[in-house]
C-alpha cells in the first residue's frame, strides 16, 4: 500500500463503536476491545485509511484495559494533539491520513523500552497477521514484525 486516506464509504461501513471512536472522539470501556488480548505477530493499522500504526513487538500488557504499546511503528503516521477535555491535559493521539482518533500517550511506559505507553481503542484499529501482510499490501514491514 503506497497511499493511505480517509475514505467516506469506509466510514460509512463501520458499526457503531467504531464510528463513535474514531469519528467523534469516543473511547470504548475498559477491557471491552476486540485487540486488548491479542498476542499474535503483525501489525495494526488506522481502520479508516489503513495506514500501519503500530507493531506487535511494541505491544504490551499494561493493565489499562486498552491496547498498549511503546512507540508507532510510523512515527509519522501518528499526530500527537492537546486534549483538554474531561477537565485534564492529556495528548491525543490520531492517525495521520484516516484523521481517526486512536487514544492517548501517556509517560508512564516501560522506561527501558523509551517510557511511553500508547493506549489505544481497539475500535480504531484494524490488525493484520503476520502471515497475511503481504498479501494484504503490507510486505514493506514485515522486517518491522517479529517472526
Amino acid at each position: 500500500m503506497s497511499r493511505f486516506e480517509r475514505r467516506p464509504e469506509v466510514i460509512a461501513a463501520l458499526d457503531p463503536i467504531q464510528y463513535y471512536v474514531t469519528q467523534e472522539n469516543g473511547t470504548e470501556r475498559p477491557w471491552t476491545g476486540a485487540l486488548n488480548e491479542n498476542k499474535r505477530a503483525g501489525i495494526y493499522v488506522d481502520i479508516v485509511s489503513g495506514e500501519p500504526l503500530f507493531a506487535s513487538g511494541d505491544k504490551y500488557d499494561s493493565g489499562c484495559g486498552w491496547p498498549s504499546f511503546t512507540k508507532p511503528l510510523i512515527a509519522e503516521h501518528v499526530v500527537e494533539k492537546t486534549d483538554t477535555t474531561h477537565g485534564m491535559v492529556r495528548v491525543e493521539v490520531r492517525s495521520r491520513h484516516g484523521d481517526s482518533h486512536l487514544g492517548h500517550v501517556f509517560p508512564d511506559g516501560p522506561p527501558d523500552r523509551g517510557g511511553m505507553r500508547y493506549c489505544i481503542n481497539s475500535a480504531s484499529l484494524r490488525f493484520i497477521p503476520r502471515e497475511d501482510m503481504e498479501a494484504e499490501g503490507y510486505g514493506d514491514w514485515l522486517d518491522q514484525v517479529e517472526g
